[in-house]
């Protein structure tokens, strides 16, 4: 009996090898590459297939058929911290992640009327992502390097294991700092994209390591701008203000006095409790210049082009206070 799969079938038939892009049929708990000379296969564990090329990424098949913990986070936290952090006032607050999110719904909306849309990092939901999540005629495909209640394919985004234009949008919050290449990992979003798909990336800039081992890179608004050289820019920049870049700093600086766990989450209490303040200070510095250079991180929304942005004419577009 094969295992029930949290893809739906249409989806499925999608589907092809991370490592040849060759098309991959179902045999009882796996996937197999229909490629001889490849003939890889892919487990699906508990009904979430597992499709990375082992090649080129950090993780290997067996971390999730062991289910080996493959990120930081906190999904699996008991009712009671749960319960603690919540009390906590946080220092972070995403200012334009909600209504850039309700726009993508609409642009995608506008293009097709069942429009498909890959969601890389998805294993929870994202912040503002609602108006995507709770239209009925969205079909969101929520993908992840770690098991989640979202999860629905486990995949590398540097090898997509998607046909080329299988997509008509593509959803990446709080990814690319987190993946080793994220130029590649562009790459493949582009290519997996449709003619007209569009893209929303939201990418943090100052803000200090998250994810321990797992965190590698950052990104100026410029900066962020060339990585999606490849797209017509719809709209950019900046998502969280110098306010919650401020505080985390705050926070980061105490922390580095110490790497004993319990003082460290005192300092986290102390430190939200006397910097959470800072960030509504960003409802009012979000769009002036010099957030431009200081924030706390970008968003990125555009459509798939045949035009690459020159880097002459990426210098053109810097709209910091210089």
């Amino acid at each position: 009996m094969q295992p029930q799969i949290r893809l739906s079938k249409t989806v499925q038939e999608l589907l092809c090898c991370p490592i040849c892009h060759a098309k991959l049929k179902q045999a009882q708990e796996q996937f197999e590459c229909t490629n001889s000379e490849c003939a890889n296969y892919f487990p699906i564990v508990d009904g979430i297939p597992v499709l990375i090329n082992e090649q080129s990424s950090i993780l290997s098949i067996d971390d999730f058929i062991s289910h080996r913990k493959t990120f930081v986070g906190n999904i699996s936290e008991n009712k009671l911290k749960k319960t603690i952090r919540c009390l906590i006032p946080t220092i972070s607050k995403n200012i334009k992640g909600k209504s850039n999110c309700s726009r993508i719904s609409h642009l995608l909306l506008r293009q097709s009327t069942s429009p498909r849309v890959l969601v890389i990092g998805g294993r929870i939901l994202g912040q503002g992502m609602e108006s995507l999540a709770n239209n009925t005629t969205i079909g969101l495909v929520e993908t992840d390097m770690s098991f989640g209640p979202r999860t629905m394919l486990i995949c590398d985004a540097h090898a997509i294991p998607f046909e080329d234009g299988s997509f008509d949008g593509v959803i990446v919050q709080a990814v690319l700092e987190h993946v080793v290449d994220p130029y590649r990992c562009c790459e493949e979003i582009h290519r997996v994209l449709n003619d007209h798909g569009v893209v929303y990336a939201e990418t943090p800039f100052m803000q200090q390591v998250h994810g321990g081992c797992y965190d590698f890179t950052r990104f100026t608004h410029l900066g962020h701008r060339r990585l999606f050289r490849k797209f017509e820019e719809i709209d950019s920049g900046a998502l969280c203000g110098p306010g919650m870049a401020l505080a985390w700093s705050y926070q980061y600086f105490l922390l580095s006095f110490t790497t004993s766990r319990r003082l460290r989450a005192l300092l986290r209490f102390f430190a939200s409790l006397t910097s959470f303040y800072l960030k509504y200070l960003d409802y009012y510095l979000i769009n002036r210049p010099g957030t431009l250079d200081a924030a706390s991180g970008y968003y990125f929304m555009g459509r798939k082009a045949e035009r690459i942005l020159s880097d002459r004419d990426l210098i053109k577009l810097y709209k910091g206070a210089g």
